[in-house]
Formats: C-alpha cells, structure tokens, sequence
C-alpha cells in the first residue's frame, strides 16, 4: 500500500514537472482549466499539458494544434475503436463537405477531412447542406455537434474526467434535441424519461443503458436504420435487433419488447410510404418542367449542379416552395413519427409526427394541383404534348416507378389516343 503511495505521487509531480512551463501561464491566465486538470484522473496518472497539446505554442495561439481523439487513443484503445466504427465514428463526415471550389473559404477547414500528416482524404461523404452556410455557421451550427468524432471533449469536456459528465443524459441533449431528432425531449418526457427523473436509474433507463449498454463507446448497438431513418437489409438489421431485445430485456420481457419495436417498425414503413406518395409528385411535376423554379433556374447545387435532387442532399434554401414542404416531411416529421415511435413518446409519434406529415402531403398535393393548373396556361401544341408525355413516362420507368410492361401497355395506350385524334 505504501508503495502505491509513493508511485502515486511520484506520477503527480511527474505531472507537475512536465507542465511546469505551462501552469504559471496559465494559472493566471486560464486559472479554471488549470484547476480541472489538476482535479482529473490525468493528473492523478502523470498526463501533462504537452502529451495532450503538443509543445508547439505558436501553433496554439493559432488554434492549429486542436486535440483529436489521436492525442486519446493510445491510453483509450477500447473506448476509441468501439467509437470509430459507431455512429459517432462518422458524424464529423455526415455533416460536413469538402470545400476546395468555395470562395472565401479557410484553408483550416480542409483538417476536418483531410488526414494533416498526410493529406489523404478521411471520408468521400459531403453534406450539401453544410456547404450552403458560411464558414462560420458551418463551425457553430453544423460542426459543433459533427466534430463528435474526432473531439472526445464533444462528451468528456476538455480538462475534466469525472464520469459524472457523460453519465448524465443531458450530456446528449446539446446535439440530440431540435426539429429533425428530438430523442432527449421524446426521451425526457416519455415514462421512461419521467420515472428516471423522479427515481433515477434504478427504475428506468437513460440513453446511456440503451445507446452505451456497459460502458460502450459504440452507440449503433441495436439500430436497425441509416441516420436518414432508410431501414437495413434484414441480414443486416436482424442482429442488430437481437442486440436491442437483449437490452430492454433488462427489463422488460423479450416478446413485449419484440412486439413493441416491431410496432415501430411497421410505423416506420407506412411513414416511409407517405414520403414516396409526396416524391413522385414532384417528380413528377419536374418532369413536366412545372417545379417553380426549375433546377436549371435557380442557384446550383453544391454537389450536383443543375439537377432536382431529393434524396439525402436534398436543401431546404434555393428551392421551389413544393420541395421545402418536401424537406420538411422528410428531415423533420418523418424522423419525428418514428423516432418518437422507437422512443415510446405517443404524443412525438402522433402530434408532432404522424399528424404533420400527412398533413405535409396535403400542402404537397395541393401545391403541385395549383403547380399543374398554371402549366395548362401555357399548353404545348398537341405534338409537342405527346412527345412531353412519352418523356414523363420514360422518366417513370428509368426511376423504376413502372414496369417494362407497364410502360410499355402506357405507351400504346398514349399513342393509340393521340393517333384516333
């Protein structure tokens, strides 16, 4: 025992010995961060100033010497492999986009992709969305909450150690709240969130126990979709739900648990089927040339030019009206209704979601009637109109909307009645 002692504090004044050009400084002025550090286990286990930051102090100043997780993992091994190949291992890349062709952009942003030793790209993923903001609505808005997977202070915080901090589930709530993934709110004001509240953890979970069950950094455990709410394969999904069963089996039996995420998944794809109806008339109405604007008269987009886009990348600024209605459904009602179906919260699921996505589709179809009547002022000489037709159809069957043989019998059908006329 006297020995630990005696090698405990010998770490200590290691400690203390290596940071020692640092803490006068920095006592003075950066006294808190002085003092949580010497509060932390890093203190305690003879981590100084330099093993995390460097010895590079201009550099510093600059703020080119930012600590990534690369700084964490050789004494974290377990906690940093199990967090790259989470969904946390590529929330800087699902939110952020390369930005060599923008103008005015700072050549510091390239770090967050681009490995800094080498250069080698980290992800091929780009964000369309991150691209239209400015650099710094980029860093406050998009990448403050993305940075999670190269920053283990996104959680930890930056000289504290106390696991009291990411134990608490409000240590979540800076990024997981808002209109597009609202889990804390759905989660805080759920049962499960009410008696955790009034009786902690030993009468209900937090997201801790069913997102980072035994202390995992690995918080796609039991997720069974994309981020973008799309479903995985069965071969792929399968596991994934045995993983969670096994979870709320802590308390819950495994059959009703079974039952309610089956739940969530059917609602899930009756969700899915209501944004496909709202997709197919805009397409539709983009194929007719009826979008106001169209592609083609309206800024580019950053990833793919003059072209409708309406999956992942869809944007919600330099659109037509019919597709901001689009990218609401999308990005915030339909995440709403099943994640608030997944997170047991009636009124996220029905209100907040289900609700305003079927109503989503009526503002959807009205806009396009309105859209297709203001067509029909400028009508097409009746050749021209069957040639517009036929091309709609070839646009049904190359989305795989149709059949072979289905546009094939539409095709006849179309220049059968164009012929009799």
């Amino acid at each position: 025992m006297k020995t630990l002692v005696i090698l405990a504090a010998l770490l200590c004044f290691a400690a203390t010995a290596v940071a020692e050009e640092c803490i006068p400084c920095h006592r003075e002025k950066t006294p808190a961060a002085v003092r949580q550090w010497e509060e932390s286990a890093h203190f305690k286990a003879g981590v100084g100033c330099e093993k995390c930051h460097g010895t590079d102090h201009e550099k510093m100043k600059r703020g080119e010497a930012r600590v990534d997780m690369k700084a964490c993992a050789p004494c974290h091994k377990k906690a940093f492999d199990s967090h790259r190949q989470s969904r946390h291992g590529m929330g800087l890349h699902s939110g952020w986009g390369c930005t060599r062709n923008l103008e005015g952009r700072n050549q510091r942003e390239c770090g967050f992709c681009h490995d800094k030793d080498s250069a080698e790209p980290l992800s091929t993923v780009q964000c369309a969305r991150f691209l239209k903001q400015s650099a710094e609505m980029g860093e406050i808005g998009c990448n403050y909450c993305h940075n999670v997977e190269s920053s283990c202070a996104s959680c930890h915080s930056n000289h504290m150690t106390d696991l009291k901090i990411v134990r608490d589930p409000a240590s979540c709530a800076k990024c997981h709240m808002g209109p597009d993934h609202p889990q804390w709110e759905m989660w805080q004001t759920s049962l499960h969130g009410t008696l955790y509240g009034t009786l902690g953890a030993k009468a209900a979970p937090n997201c801790q126990t069913c997102h980072m069950p035994g202390g995992s950094h690995d918080v796609s455990i039991g997720i069974t979709m994309s981020s973008g709410g799309i479903a995985y394969p069965s071969e792929k999904a399968a596991p994934q739900r045995e993983q969670m069963i096994a979870i709320c089996s802590q308390c819950h039996a495994p059959a009703f648990a079974s039952r309610e995420l089956a739940r969530g998944d059917t609602i899930q794809k009756q969700s899915m089927a209501i944004v496909k109806e709202a997709e197919k008339i805009i397409l539709d109405l983009a194929d007719r040339g009826l979008l106001d604007p169209m592609p083609e008269n309206r800024p580019p987009h950053p990833l793919s030019g003059n072209k409708l886009v309406l999956d992942s990348q869809l944007l919600y600024e330099d659109t037509s009206h019919i597709e901001r209605l689009l990218f609401k459904m999308k990005k915030y009602d339909y995440a709403r209704t099943i994640k608030g179906a997944y997170h047991q919260n009636p009124a996220y699921a029905h209100w907040y979601g289900n609700a305003e996505l079927k109503m989503d589709l009526v503002d959807i179809k009205a806009e396009g009637s309105r859209l297709r009547k203001a067509g029909r002022g400028a009508a097409p000489a009746e050749s021209a109109g069957i040639e517009a037709e036929l091309k709609v159809l070839r646009n049904r069957l190359e989305r795989g909307d149709i059949s072979e043989a289905d546009y094939q019998k539409q095709k006849q059908l179309l220049l059968d009645k164009f012929l009799k006329k």
